[in-house]
């Protein structure tokens, strides 16, 4: 089968002919319809050393996937062939102490698809059957492709209280326009995001009519969001962008007693200050890392089920997977959404 696949630290991906995976007793083999490009795939192409860090080389790149079951391991009862899945990519043990304590996003074990574990980059992916997500009848590819990363922005809003409060978003790309939908479904009552990319701030601005889109090259955040909220700020500040300026901007418009969610990874080590930001503002801060399992994914489909956000918009190009180059400067530019590669 054709796949991209990491093969050393030199940057970019080869576009070759490897086996299709085998699968064990408790795997499944998946026929991949479609994989969009995350940020970390981003990384992994320029080969960031934090990533490669993580990666076990050679290994088949890719996670964000959706596809068909069409082999089942001996042992698997949860799942049969002709399934559409997606798999949750942190993939979990199950016996640990922090998966026997509802905490499976912070296994012990955890091997991560697409870094340790051969990924979705493929015609074919072997995964674990028990981190597989079967979707409903008449879930389309592209939106199964998309489960994971809507994930993250549902769960970087869901990871404390959202109903009645004000919500900032910092980064509007793919993942923080997933968390503006999960806010407005959720029950926030102001949305505010802030993003400098001219096309995903006009795209923000298309899908989110609801929410006022800040572009700090023209508008003062900070003094925006005051001035909308009777000078508190807002209860919820989400950030996902990384970096640093718009990290300790989300402290600033922060109300006293608020919550942030820190979803974005900043380049290095940045200078903070915890007295003025946290401590007296008695705040509470939350890293979010992927999703919680299961509950982050069942947070997903209830969101979809009220029909009040559709997240396919939201993938704006599609490529073959042989124009992986191509696909991967799109999604770099700050001109897309999601870009999705089809094998």
């Amino acid at each position: 089968m054709k796949a991209l696949v990491k093969t050393s630290e030199a940057i970019g991906f080869e576009y070759k002919d490897v086996d299709v995976p085998k699968i064990g007793p408790k795997d499944v083999l998946v026929k991949i319809k479609g994989t969009t490009i995350c940020g970390s795939d981003i990384h992994a192409y320029h080969s960031s050393p934090n990533i490669m860090k993580m990666c076990q080389l050679p290994i088949v790149v890719g996670h964000e996937t959706c596809g068909d079951v069409v082999e089942v391991g001996k042992c698997v009862t949860s799942i049969k062939k002709g399934d559409l899945v997606s798999p949750e990519p942190h993939i979990f043990c199950g016996e640990c102490y922090y998966c026997q304590n509802s905490a499976a996003l912070n296994c012990l074990n955890m091997g991560l698809l697409g870094h340790t574990i051969g990924g979705a980059f493929a015609e074919y992916m072997a995964v674990p059957a028990h981190v597989c997500w079967k979707h409903p009848a008449g879930t389309s590819y592209e939106l199964g492709a998309i489960h994971e990363p809507v994930g993250v922005g549902v769960h970087s809003v869901m990871s404390g209280p959202i109903n009645g409060k004000s919500v900032a978003v910092f980064g509007c790309g793919p993942i923080g326009m997933f968390a503006l939908g999960a806010s407005r479904v959720f029950g926030a009552t102001k949305m505010f995001g802030i993003e400098v990319a001219p096309k995903r701030v006009e795209m923000s601005r298309k899908v989110f009519p609801d929410a006022t889109i800040i572009n700090p090259k023209e508008q003062d955040p900070v003094k925006t969001i005051k001035d909308a909220t009777d000078g508190f700020g807002v209860d919820v500040s989400i950030e996902l962008s990384g970096h640093p300026e718009a990290t300790r901007m989300c402290f600033d418009v922060l109300k006293r007693e608020g919550r942030v969610s820190l979803v974005g990874v900043p380049p290095g080590p940045m200078e903070f200050n915890f007295h003025p930001n946290i401590i007296l503002k008695e705040a509470t801060v939350r890293g979010v890392f992927g999703r919680e399992v299961w509950q982050t994914w069942w947070q997903l489909r209830a969101m979809l089920d009220t029909g009040r956000f559709d997240p396919l918009p939201i993938i704006t190009h599609r490529f073959p997977l042989a124009e992986f180059e191509q696909a991967f400067k799109m999604a770099e530019s700050g001109e897309a959404g999601k870009v999705l590669l089809i094998p």
